[in-house]
């Protein structure tokens, strides 16, 4: 019996019941949709040498200095750094040096003397104790389920990390849209107030009518209404990016505008296999693969060692006296017979777990070709939008010009010109509005696409 025993278990000593790992093909195509650009150019590179305004890139250091939630991701990466040295630390023997002294007193009705007796022991050992052998790998496929646990950690971290530097971009635009909308409006606010004041005195000498006046008037406190909104916005957004970058929440913001990259198209799909987000569920696959190499190898007997080598006493004095060595030595081997089907549900477990994980993966890398293309089909049509808006303002402004000439000259009436001016004043906050949308691609673009 022996015999037949002894090679199978230097037989299934060799085995890896890890089953070996293959990275599931994307579930994207290998390009871009059409229209969005052909060829291939290089990721964007590091986010100081993206963002060229000095302005954000003041902002973008302190919130990655300052920002509380990304010391929070630090720390986690930590934490799954130490989980990871933990489950190294198992597949190698823990050494105690121990100490120790054992006193016991035996009545006398207990011993044939009939005195009661003090007995003393004293050890000094060094010792393992309950090394697992591991001979299945079981140890050894936690070790590289917490390992990749960890790079999942870090990644994610970096994934954060894009986040925040896309988020306080993407804040910095929208505060340069609200701040030139406010300065639109105190613009449009003092051009009312003096119409309302020359309507005024033009009624009072009979050349315009009370309906002029309350046309003008209405025109005024609707641009008071107006700023007094953009201010609070303003307002809003200043505290926000203030939130993101970390900062005194009343540091003095600096002055925001618009200068933001440029998006480089026709990059391969398959650069989205390098965004941390997307190796991060990579690696959480790898430790789900790696788990159920450990959940079958708890079908088979676990080896494990206690020894201890020493010396052993009754005196104190002579403990390292001659002939006095101790050892001890305790394999203990352990074979589950009967667990009521718990390593098959825990082997099966492990394999849902495993399958979860390839669809998150997937999902993950369908998710990135999703948010890339729709930055990059945004940038295409907000581009020609913001033409057609600018060419739309120059239209509007053009004619406001012509409208004041004719109304001045007695030839339009004040509702004429009321019109233009409102005419004008949307179109300059729609082109605004859609230099800060085409601005926010560019930021989420950096994000999308990996970063550097």
């Amino acid at each position: 019996m022996n015999k037949l025993l002894l090679p199978l278990v230097m037989l299934l000593a060799g085995c890896s019941f890890i089953p070996p790992f293959e990275r599931p093909a994307a579930p994207v195509p290998e390009q871009w949709p059409s229209k969005v650009g052909a060829g291939e150019t290089a990721p964007p590179g590091d986010w100081s040498a993206y963002f060229a305004d000095p302005q954000l890139q003041k902002l973008i250091a302190a919130a990655l200095e300052h920002n509380r939630d990304l010391r929070i991701a630090v720390a986690r990466v930590e934490e799954a750094r130490a989980l990871a040295g933990i489950a190294r630390a198992d597949r190698f023997p823990t050494v105690d040096v121990g100490l120790q002294q054992q006193a016991a007193k035996l009545p006398g009705d207990l011993n044939t003397s009939g005195q009661s007796v003090i007995s003393r022991r004293y050890d000094a050992n060094l010792g393992i104790a309950a090394f697992e052998l591991d001979f299945w790998g079981r140890v050894a496929s936690l070790e590289t389920a917490a390992r990749a646990n960890f790079f999942a950690s870090e990644f994610a971290q970096r994934a954060f990390r894009l986040s925040l530097i896309a988020d306080v971009a993407g804040s910095y635009y929208s505060l340069a849209e609200l701040a030139a909308r406010l300065q639109l409006a105190e613009a449009t606010l003092k051009s009312r107030a003096d119409s309302r004041r020359l309507i005024e005195q033009r009624r009072d000498v009979g050349l315009a009518t009370d309906l002029d006046f309350l046309a003008a008037d209405g025109a005024y406190q609707n641009a008071r209404a107006e700023t007094a909104n953009l201010a609070r916005q303003r307002a809003a957004a200043e505290n926000a990016l203030r939130l993101l970058v970390g900062n005194d929440p009343g540091a003095v913001l600096p002055a925001p505008n618009f200068i933001f990259p440029e998006i480089a198209v026709g990059l391969p799909s398959d650069v989205l296999l390098n965004r941390p987000d997307v190796l991060a569920a990579e690696q959480k696959l790898i430790a789900a693969n790696a788990n159920i190499g450990a959940a079958r190898a708890a079908f088979l007997p676990k080896i494990a060692l206690t020894a201890t080598a020493g010396t052993a006493s009754r005196a104190l004095s002579g403990l390292f006296g001659g002939g006095s060595g101790a050892w001890s030595f305790v394999p203990l081997l352990r074979w589950p017979l009967f667990d009521a089907g718990r390593s098959a549900a825990n082997v099966d477990l492990a394999e849902v777990r495993k399958n979860i994980a390839v669809a998150e993966y997937e999902k993950a890398i369908q998710q990135a070709f999703r948010e890339v293309a729709d930055l990059l089909a945004a940038r295409e049509h907000y581009t020609a939008q913001l033409q057609a808006l600018e060419a739309a303002e120059q239209a509007q402004t053009t004619r406001l010009k012509r409208v004041e000439q004719r109304h001045f000259g007695g030839v339009s009436s004040y509702l004429e010109l009321l019109d233009a001016q409102r005419e004008q004043f949307a179109a300059q906050q729609a082109v605004l509005a859609t230099r800060r949308a085409l601005a926010a691609t560019a930021a989420g673009f950096y994000k999308a696409i990996g970063g550097s």
